[in-house]
């Protein structure tokens, strides 16, 4: 069953805009009037007052009050000062050109709409106002005056720009001078230079201006500030553009560039980092566009180039002088631009030429032990880096010729090492093992089977020398959890471990010793069934876990494996709910994975899903299970403590520990380690942390709907899924322009489009049609946007869905999207039964599903007269459902019909008799005489309309 949003809030579909006319003959009308030009006298005093938000409210209803067309221009030209005043330069250059449209002449509106201009910086559009204003009242010294004030702002940006060649000369003299060293000029100078390289034109004024050859001084001066402009300023130079691209490798040389990535400076080396991808991304640009055109007339072959790139990053891996802050950059790029993006494309003769060229270099840095003596310096995340590298260009291999040839290339590196070479070999051996397992675990499992290897880590496990122990322990580790190895290990490896765990006086072996208890002991997953230990064993193992994590003495690299026990601990549900309940262990928790030591991640992904229970999880059919009991089959059993009050009360603790703001920095890494799955992980904790109305704004608030948008435009299939039911449910329940301030709200559409899609559950369906619904009702730009990612045509099939509340939600949604010209344009086609739809619902039984489809029909009968005429055409029923309508005990009902009806009325002298002729003239005067409401006031209308009209007389009072 299909579960619906109840305590969700959506805005109903916009009330249309009421086509009243102001007749000398209405007594009512008149009052309107006067009722109208008296607000805005009130909001004149308010203005004079300076409360201009009062002044801006009193426009505004003068304006809902039907106000004549030349008020309206002056009411709208008064709501563009107030604007002004309170500094929305985007709404009153839009009200000033309401005014404007109206009336061309208004020098007012003229004026006003150049001062918006001018502050928006759209100087040019701003003197063409300037110059209507002044020639339409040549003697006003104002106009002259700002005339001649934005003329002298456009003289002054054109010689800014034909200066810019001077001052890019200027910045450099300042930087390259020893005696500005450090100063605050010097710092100033490199941020212009930056700055300037992000415009394009800048960049270009900067590349033409001998800049490669002053950035390669900068970059040899190597003082780090200095490194730092440099290269951020050849990031802008090389954005987006091939040939620049290619000359600045031909200057500064493609092992130049290169080489930066292995600096001692963590943040030289990022900024190369970057430097590097902007080089890949403009090449790879080219290679999948050909080279056409000017630009790439001069460009030999940017396949050749990139190739070139590739293999300096390889060469770079095994360089002795290169940082372990290189090496995991380096792996870093290569997991972005090796492997194809998406498995449609057939070419994947990249990857085959990186294994090919480079599959040794990255096993030995994947093979390598950190702070070993002799060997490649590494850091505690590399293993990591290299595991998810040889995992992609695994994944991107097309057939089993291309996957033996992978393992038979491993396994020939590891045999290599472990025969021959003593015992450092055979450590190097295993730990490549190690790097396999996590990364390619197929391929990892068939070097554990390799002739000695697994004996050889039973053997290292008791060994007295700490560096031996720590290798070998985690490769067990790694191999508890593999499907083939895990049998074997149950079998021989507990034992070891636990006599690690009790006898080992290091702390990093008994830790690492007490996750693999941990993994074995959670072989049952979340089956309360299949417990693997005695009875309170788990929670032990838990205590103490959380006991190395809280311990800020340990290092960060050695308290993660506390983190990797409790990820798999945490399937227990006692375990979580103590866990939740130790809040220093909760922010240790929290403050680790915020922490360089980025290897933590995955696991502390894998915790929360566990302690939110956010994996998937279907309830048995109860027949199914005793079908299975009477046939002797094993049933999994649910903990009682992971029932959904428990859970919610997790997510409470969670929520208040700040699981969120932990959840948005581990977004934000760059990482490689926040692989897809991991993604996947942090998506499915945010849907669980959003699933009660009342904890939202507490996502909301901590910055949860910034990181959900990445994580519904990136990553698996599922996880994109989940993410994007997330935002759903926080543009439900909250002002979307809050939670997503600026263009950020642009980004939410396309997730929310994605949920219309036939795979999605009806669930995701429904909450994506109201998220929508709320964003078509604020601007005419989200509508453009919903309608570029094609989502109409899935929002109308969606309008005959069987289930109501999906099905009263797409047709809200297209009442809102009815504002739109385009949508508009769909309901006017000949041929077509949308408006048929839009009639017969707004006869239906469900009053929601009536006021959603008679919003949208007032709304398009409304801007386009047109289709009224077709009303009486596409059903027989068109009077009942009208009348049923305005006798609707809802006034909001009754609102919407009275509009239905005016703009009938006012369309058609003949649709109007009709009208008159049926029961809705005696309903229509019963509802006039409330003329003090909304209702009242469109019912006298349609009714002084048909007396004009002459269908009927005013009574003898004047009614």
């Amino acid at each position: 069953m299909r579960r619906g949003g109840g305590k969700d809030f959506v805005s109903p579909a916009p009330a249309p805009p009421q086509r009243l006319r102001l007749r000398g003959r209405d007594g009512g009308s008149e009052m309107m009037a006067s009722s109208a030009e008296q607000l805005r006298q009130e909001g004149n005093e308010l203005f004079k007052c300076g409360d201009y938000q009062g002044a801006l409210a009193a426009y505004t209803q003068a304006l809902d009050l039907g106000a004549a067309p030349p008020d309206r221009a002056v009411l709208h030209r008064n709501r563009a000062a107030c604007h002004l005043k309170l500094e929305d330069y985007d709404r009153a250059e839009a009200e000033a050109s309401r005014a404007i449209e109206r009336d061309g002449g208004d020098v007012k509106a003229l004026y006003r709409r150049s001062q918006a201009l001018e502050k928006l910086g759209r100087l040019d559009q701003a003197v063409l106002d300037l110059q209507r204003c002044v020639s339409l009242e040549p003697k006003n010294r104002v106009f002259q005056e700002a005339l001649r004030h934005i003329g002298g702002q456009i003289q002054e940006k054109v010689r800014y720009m034909s200066s810019t060649d001077a001052k890019v000369e200027q910045m450099f003299q300042i930087l390259l001078d020893p005696q500005e060293k450090g100063t605050e000029k010097k710092q100033k100078a490199s941020q212009n230079l930056v700055v300037l390289a992000r415009e394009d034109s800048g960049a270009e004024k900067i590349f033409r201006s001998n800049g490669l050859q002053l950035l390669q001084r900068l970059l040899d001066t190597g003082e780090a500030d200095l490194m730092l402009a440099a290269l951020r300023t050849l990031t802008g130079i090389c954005s987006e553009h091939q040939s620049r691209t290619v000359a600045t490798l031909s200057v500064l040389g493609t092992r130049r560039v290169v080489s930066m990535l292995g600096v001692d400076s963590p943040a030289v080396s990022l900024a190369a980092c970057h430097l590097v991808q902007v080089m890949f991304d403009a090449l790879k640009e080219g290679v999948k566009k050909g080279f056409r055109g000017k630009e790439g007339a001069i460009i030999v072959d940017p396949s050749r180039e990139l190739k070139v790139l590739i293999s300096n990053l390889l060469e770079l891996l095994t360089d002795e002088g290169v940082s372990g802050q290189g090496r995991d950059n380096s792996l870093t790029l290569l997991t972005k631009v090796v492997p194809r993006k998406s498995p449609k494309d057939p070419n994947n003769s990249l990857t085959l030429w990186v294994i090919d060229q480079g599959l040794r270099k990255i096993l030995e840095v994947g093979g390598s032990v950190p702070d070993a003596p002799g060997e490649l310096t590494v850091t505690a995340n590399s293993c990591m880096s290299a595991s998810i590298l040889l995992s992609k260009l695994f994944e991107d291999l097309k057939c089993d010729a291309e996957r033996e040839n992978f393992h038979r290339l491993c396994e020939n590196y590891i045999k290599s090492w472990f025969e021959g070479h003593g015992l450092a070999g055979k450590l190097r051996a295993i730990q490549t093992v190690s790097c396999l397992l996590q990364g390619p675990c197929d391929t990892g499992n068939r070097a554990l089977e390799l002739s000695g290897v697994m004996e050889s880590v039973i053997t290292l496990c008791a060994s007295e020398q700490e560096e031996e122990q720590l290798v070998a322990v985690e490769a067990l580790i790694h191999a508890a959890g593999k499907a083939k190895r895990a049998s074997f290990i149950t079998a021989n490896g507990v034992s070891l471990l636990k006599d690690l765990y009790k006898r080992s006086e290091k702390d990093s072996i008994r830790i690492r010793a007490l996750v693999g208890l941990c993994k074995l002991g959670s072989a049952g997953g979340t089956d309360f069934s299949m417990k693997q230990f005695a009875e309170g064993s788990t929670l032990k193992l838990a205590k103490q876990c959380r006991k190395w994590l809280c311990n800020d003495q340990i290092d960060a690299g050695t308290r993660r494996w506390a983190v990797e026990g409790l990820a798999y601990l945490t399937f227990d549900a006692d375990v979580k709910e103590e866990f939740v309940e130790d809040e220093a262990a909760l922010k240790a928790l929290f403050q680790l994975s915020k922490s360089d030591e980025r290897s933590v991640l995955f696991a502390v992904a894998s915790a929360l899903v566990n302690c939110t229970n956010s994996y998937d999880y279907e309830e048995p059919d109860p027949k199914m299970v005793e079908l299975a009991k009477y046939a002797k089959q094993h049933v999994p059993e649910q903990h009682p403590k992971d029932k959904p009050s428990f859970v919610r009360a997790r997510v409470k603790k969670l929520l208040a520990t700040g699981v969120v703001s932990a959840l948005t920095c581990m977004v934000k890494t760059e990482s490689p380690v926040l692989t897809n799955s991991c993604r996947e992980l942090l998506s499915r904790v945010f849907l669980a942390l959003v699933e009660e109305v009342e904890d939202r704004g507490t996502v909301v608030a901590q910055g949860g709907g910034k990181a959900l948008l990445p994580l519904a435009l990136e990553g698996t299939d599922t996880g994109q899924t989940k993410a994007a039911q997330a935002l759903a449910k926080l543009t439900i329940t909250s002002n979307p322009e809050m939670t997503f301030p600026g263009e950020r709200v642009y980004e939410v559409v396309r997730p929310l489009v994605s949920l219309l899609h036939l795979n999605c559950s009806g669930l995701q369906n429904f909450e994506a049609l109201m998220a929508l619904t709320n964003l078509a009702g604020i601007s005419e730009r989200l509508r453009q946007k919903i309608l570029k990612e094609k989502a109409v045509p899935m929002i109308e099939g969606y309008m005959f869905e069987e289930h109501e509340m999906i099905r009263r939600a797409a047709t809200e949604c297209m009442s809102n999207l009815a504002m739109s010209k385009e949508v508009q344009d769909l309901f006017e086609a000949p041929g077509n039964d949308r408006l048929k739809l839009l009639v017969l619902y707004s006869g239906e039984d469900d009053e929601l599903l009536q006021r959603a489809a008679a919003g949208g029909l007032a709304m398009l009968t409304s801007m386009r007269p047109s289709l009224c005429s077709r009303i009486p055409q596409v059903t027989t029923h068109w009077l009942e459902i009208l009348q049923a309508l305005l006798l609707s005990p809802s006034r909001e009902l009754q609102h919407r019909g009275a509009v239905v009806v005016l703009n009938l009325v006012e369309a058609s002298r003949e649709i109007a008799g009709t009208l008159m002729e049926s029961e809705v003239l005696e309903i229509l005067s019963v509802l006039a005489k409330g003329q003090e409401d909304p209702v009242g006031r469109v019912a006298a209308t349609c009714l002084g309309k048909a007396v004009e009209y002459g269908l009927i007389k005013p009574s003898q009072d004047g009614e």
